[in-house]
């Protein structure tokens, strides 16, 4: 297979180009504007739609209607561009439509700066909007991993019906590695659901609008239970070193990769540290946390953010052992050598017990 050198940005749009993407609707905002950039080219190729829209909230509205009609839509954007999203993204989960959101994260909150950051895992991770809804929530740790997990969020948006989350950073956007895509999928199987104009068929209609409190709440009901089928069939992780490791590392995308490094480094002298990396960060991989709290009892959280995947690795593990935070926020990005340290200083309390 021929590897392509690309950014992380460009790759996002690559990759959604080959897994369907019939519509694209964004909006500038660094550091994620090469994405658009690339799909404002190379959809026009393939003669489909792209739109630059007036404002991060006429995309994602867009992005509803074109969902509606069964079309494979994305949209993307960074962190507060995300935010202006979130009723949309709401929408999404209420008419029960697929869609792929990207956020190449920045450093907050507010406007904040165009640094890599990790301080937008609350919004993505607990819906971001209004009212009961999960989305599943990809957190790539390569531009390779961006081209294998976009390509399987449409998959997911698709299958289950629900807006789907790809949670980047400035980093992650900006690097470049060589890249192996996916085959270019050239036929989409149709949406018995879809909006397409009433013509001789049946009748159809989409509506998120349910006025009684009994019927929102069955509706309510039978999204818990699509979210527990995807608990149950898409958590993803990778474990790193993991088999003799007497402490070990948690932490996602740029920051998990960092972590290697330093786990590498503490090898070499003797220190037994592994890494579990969760890729899905919704569903969250507790039940494998919850089993390795069983025999390792010093864990290390990093991230950069002040620390909100922490919570989940503390309910994950139950109090069964020791958590440590380190945290780089604002847009910060510690390095090996800083991760080691902290690694080797927690080790020494694991060999003193």
């Amino acid at each position: 297979m021929n590897k392509i050198f690309m950014s992380g940005n460009h790759t996002f749009g690559e990759a959604a180009i080959r897994a369907g993407c019939q519509c694209y609707f964004g909006y500038p905002i660094t550091p994620q504007n090469e994405l658009g950039e690339y799909m404002a080219d190379h959809m026009r190729r393939e003669n489909r739609v792209f739109i630059q829209s007036e404002s991060e909230t006429a995309a994602i509205n867009m992005v509803i209607g074109a969902a509606a009609t069964g079309a494979r839509a994305m949209t993307s954007s960074s962190s507060p561009g995300i935010s202006l999203k979130q009723e949309g993204i709401s929408f999404l989960a209420g008419f029960e439509l697929p869609a792929v959101i990207v956020n190449v994260m920045r450093g907050g909150p507010g406007l904040g700066n165009i640094a890599p950051a990790q301080g937008d895992y609350f919004q993505a991770t607990r819906g971001g909007g209004h009212g009961d809804y999960r989305t599943p929530v990809f957190a790539p740790a390569s531009v390779q991993e961006i081209a294998d997990l976009t390509y399987n969020a449409f998959e997911v948006a698709d299958r289950y019906r629900t807006p789907v989350m790809m949670l980047s950073d400035g980093m992650m956007g900006q690097m470049k590695e060589p890249v192996v895509f996916p085959e270019k999928i050239e036929k989409l199987p149709e949406k018995e659901w879809a909006l397409k104009g009433r013509g001789d068929g049946p009748s159809r209609y989409l509506c998120s609008l349910i006025l009684d409190a009994l019927e929102m709440e069955r509706h309510n009901w039978k999204l818990v239970r699509k979210y527990n089928e995807i608990e149950k069939n898409e958590m993803r992780y990778e474990e790193y070193m993991i088999d003799d490791a007497e402490i070990v590392v948690i932490a996602y995308g740029t920051t998990a990769r960092i972590a290697k490094g330093a786990i590498k480094r503490v090898r070499k002298d003797g220190v037994r540290a592994g890494l579990l990396r969760p890729i899905t960060l919704w569903p969250f991989p507790r039940r494998v946390l919850a089993d390795l709290a069983g025999r390792v009892k010093q864990f290390i959280v990093f991230e950069m953010s002040t620390g909100q995947m922490l919570e989940d690795v503390q309910i994950a593990i139950e109090g069964n052992a020791d958590i440590t935070f380190h945290g780089r926020p604002g847009g910060v990005v510690p390095t090996p050598i800083e991760f080691a340290r902290i690694i080797f200083r927690e080790y020494q309390k694991v060999v003193k017990k």
